[in-house]
């Protein structure tokens, strides 16, 4: 039997006969509220019941409306061996700084392989495992976020302020934790479209060049299928090809500060 957040809000309990009323009644729950599974995609209660918070706002960002020639490149899932090394090799030599939005376990797992290696980048909090936050209640998306975060804290020494979803996927429970915990959350505006060049790898560099503009957050990957990773073999030839155009890659929070106020 299906129920969807629009049949519940228009009545669907009484629909039901009050028989599922009861089923929650008896076990002292609600079907929705701030402590319940998502419903279609996830639940935002109208005020924050569990907590009062310093900010009580949460900005989303898919994009910088600047006036400036910068663009955001930021990388999603790692560090990974192999992968995540190549990356920051590639970042170092072009003195490049970037945003890595990190997978906890994985961090944990590979401190010692990157510990010293985002000094110089930012980083943000991709969740614990990679699950998807929409469909997690506020507790489960506070373990993901929580654990997370304090292992950052803990392996590099700072507490992340950003956090990306994984997928994209921004359901309601999502927006409640991270204004508890403090984040903004960071979306992106373009992706380096690794699935469209499997029979040209190298045209992975004019597409993302041509596509650039500024103020974009541009998604990239630094683990992953083999398939989904050409961007690190051709990733300073990318970074190349958008100096070429003007462009000057930034981090998430430096394009945030030359937002331009205003701008039609």
């Amino acid at each position: 039997m299906g129920l969807s957040r629009r049949g519940l809000l228009r009545g669907g309990l009484v629909g039901l006969g009050g028989a599922a009323a009861g089923v929650a009644a008896a076990r002292g729950r609600d079907w929705v509220g701030p402590d319940r599974l998502p419903l279609d995609g996830g639940f935002a209660p109208a005020g924050n019941e569990l907590g009062w918070h310093e900010r009580g706002a949460v900005s989303v960002l898919w994009h910088v409306r600047t006036e400036q020639p910068l663009v955001a490149l930021t990388f999603d899932d790692g560090p990974a061996p192999d992968w995540t090394p190549r990356v920051l090799d590639t970042l170092d030599r072009l003195a490049v700084p970037a945003t890595f939005f990190l997978v906890g376990e994985r961090l944990r797992r590979h401190a010692a392989l990157v510990r010293d290696r985002y000094a110089r980048h930012e980083v943000g909090n991709h969740t614990w495992a990679h699950k998807d936050l929409a469909q997690r209640d506020e507790k489960g998306v506070r373990d993901q976020l929580r654990r997370c975060h304090d292992t950052v804290a803990d392996v590099l020494g700072r507490e992340p302020t950003l956090l990306r979803p994984p997928w994209g996927h921004l359901g309601g429970t999502t927006l409640t934790v991270a204004e508890e915990l403090g984040y903004d959350v960071v979306m992106w505006s373009q992706r380096m479209r690794e699935e469209a060049f499997a029979a040209d790898p190298g045209g992975i560099v004019a597409d993302t060049v041509a596509a650039a503009r500024p103020g974009a957050v541009i998604l990239a990957h630094d683990t992953g299928g083999r398939g989904r990773l050409i961007t690190i073999d051709y990733l300073a030839d990318i970074v190349a090809g958008l100096r070429d155009r003007g462009l000057r890659p930034v981090t998430v929070s430096a394009l945030r500060a030359a937002a331009t106020p205003h701008l039609p």
